[in-house]
């Protein structure tokens, strides 16, 4: 049987509870720490490591080439260098020939 444990939070400095439900999650799952931040502390090292491994919310802009479409002959912007070999067509013509391809 679990009971309620005060644990200090290793970053902080405060006390927080392991409560006694937590430890019987922690167990069922094979975890053998217990935990050593505080639920606060927790979500800020969680914050701080997701924008560490470049999450797509820090994605620098895509660089953009402008192109003729072989359609209807306006300039298309598209995220790639186009080499000539194959057509480039602009957003309007794209959409009803992607069926085709």
């Amino acid at each position: 049987m679990y009971t309620d444990k005060n644990l200090s939070c290793r970053d902080c400095g405060n006390e927080f509870v392991f409560s006694a439900s937590e430890q019987e999650f922690y167990a069922s799952k094979g975890f053998e720490n217990e935990p050593s931040r505080c639920s606060s502390c927790r979500e800020i090292n969680k914050r701080q490591r997701s924008g560490q491994r470049g999450g797509s919310f820090s994605r620098s802009p895509r660089e953009m080439f402008k192109a003729t479409c072989a359609r209807c002959g306006k300039v298309a912007e598209v995220p790639f260098k186009p080499t000539g070999e194959k057509p480039v067509y602009c957003k309007d013509c794209y959409q009803p020939s992607r069926s085709r391809f």
